[in-house]
């Protein structure tokens, strides 16, 4: 026998419809366990679109500028009021700041499809001069992207660019020159391209992370090649220390036992009967040490800290172009979080161009111990030096300077050099160093030249 299973009676258990509960009248009531299914549900979408929800919000933030903020407050408060208190007036000023949050939107829309360089013609440059780059700006998209307005840092300043019409698929070119009036390093980068309203109520910005760093280099002055004091010849010149082998002939003693029989004197030897060798003054290559002081209360202003870096730079470079053994140090190095112990920070110079990188990226230091505590710790060192130049400022009184000059060894040569701007050029000897005093760069070459520093 066949039954028809479309007309079967539903159960009073309920069983007949899943998940509800068939009551005595024919209502049907919602089970327990589908409220909580419904719950794990939302949870689940919230877990899964939580950072999408959270991007969204975070861009419509920063999309409206506090301005748009207080527009949008001034037309819900309007709103409220209106409602509250039936202000026709109210409704009306809540209606026309709506209508100006609206306006703005299609200020934003347009195309983001840009392919955004940088160009810049050179990376290092001096003081005084300039720097042209060009930022190339590409429309990848297919369709016409709209005037906008770039922002550009350019160190700590913020340059405007106003990007033109770009076509399909077209490019423009944007010139942009950039002042290096002072030493230092600018950061050119990233651009931010932006769009607003006319009113500055909402903004969009797209953000590129093509960015540059110039190195604005000190002025140093070209000084004088093989310059007495500073520069001695690549041989070595003598010293009063002596030793069994070297260039420099002194005289002839006794044979000692352990002595290179290369050594001996053969006519010294006939002459006496016995044997004897020579002796020799032991020589040494010119290792200058250029010691700068970067504390800033030891200058009377700013240029007066950027004379004496030019000073410093200026002979360190020397030293660097003719290939001899130098030491340049300061209070501070670039890279440097805490300070050495002795207080002498060495400066890069293998090259000229990592030395003047190290100059223009050098800072003031605001707590270093003194100049004339530098000069003994440098001389306590134990490092080779013939010639030593302490460049400092025109605050430190000349007993101060003296203590300076007076830390080395009478083997080591040393030169003073006092920074004070305008000053006029002097040089004079006391206690056996070397007193300068420069009011300009263009000053030290020419004290060097009329043998100031000889």
């Amino acid at each position: 026998m066949r039954l028809d299973t479309s007309r079967a009676p539903v159960s009073d258990t309920g069983t007949g419809t899943r998940g509800s509960t068939t009551t005595r009248f024919g209502r049907t009531q919602q089970a327990p366990g589908t409220i909580g299914a419904g719950r794990r549900r939302v949870r689940r979408w919230w877990r899964r679109n939580r950072r999408k929800m959270r991007r969204t919000w975070r861009r419509i933030r920063e999309t409206v500028t506090p301005t748009g903020y207080f527009v949008a407050g001034i037309a819900a408060l309007s709103a409220v009021l209106g409602a509250v208190f039936g202000w026709v007036e109210a409704w009306f000023v809540a209606v026309v700041f709506a209508v100006m949050l609206l306006i703005g939107l299609p200020f934003l829309l347009g195309s983001r499809a840009y392919l955004v360089r940088i160009a810049v013609d050179r990376t290092r440059v001096t003081a005084g001069g300039s720097v042209h780059l060009t930022v190339e700006i590409e429309n990848a998209g297919a369709r016409p992207a709209l005037p906008a307005t770039a922002e550009l840092p350019i160190g700590e300043a913020l340059r405007e660019i106003a990007v033109p019409f770009i076509g399909p698929r077209g490019s423009a070119d944007v010139p942009v020159e950039i002042p290096t009036a002072s030493r230092g390093v600018i950061e050119v980068g990233p651009m931010t391209l932006a769009r607003r309203d006319p009113l500055g109520l909402v903004r969009r910005e797209i953000t590129w992370r093509d960015r540059h760093l110039i190195h604005v280099h000190p002025r140093t002055a070209l000084l004088p090649r093989g310059t007495s004091g500073l520069v001695r010849d690549l041989e070595g010149a003598s010293s009063r220390r002596l030793t069994d082998s070297d260039l420099s002939f002194h005289a002839v003693r006794d044979y000692a036992r352990g002595d290179a029989l290369r050594h001996v004197h053969w006519k010294s030897t006939a002459k006496t009967g016995s044997l004897m060798v020579r002796q020799y003054e032991e020589s040494q290559t010119a290792r200058a040490a250029v010691l700068f002081d970067a504390s800033r209360a030891e200058y009377a202003s700013d240029e007066e800290f950027e004379l004496g870096v030019s000073v410093a730079a200026s002979l360190g470079l020397q030293a660097v172009r003719e290939g001899r053994e130098r030491f340049i140090a300061s209070q501070w190095a670039p890279g440097r979080i805490r300070p050495s112990v002795d207080g002498l920070e060495e400066l890069p110079s293998q090259t000229p161009t990592q030395l003047l990188d190290s100059w223009a990226e050098l800072e003031a230091a605001e707590e270093a111990p003194p100049i004339e505590r530098l000069a003994r710790n440098l001389a306590e060192s134990r490092r080779p030096l013939s010639v030593v130049a302490v460049v400092t400022g025109s605050v430190p009184t000349p007993t101060r300077l003296r203590r300076a000059g007076v830390s080395f060894s009478e083997d080591v040569r040393v030169i003073v050099l006092r920074c004070e701007l305008l000053a006029d050029p002097e040089a004079r000897l006391v206690d056996a160093a070397t007193f300068c005093t420069i009011g300009a760069v263009g000053d030290l070459p020419q004290l060097m030249m009329r043998g100031g520093l000889g």
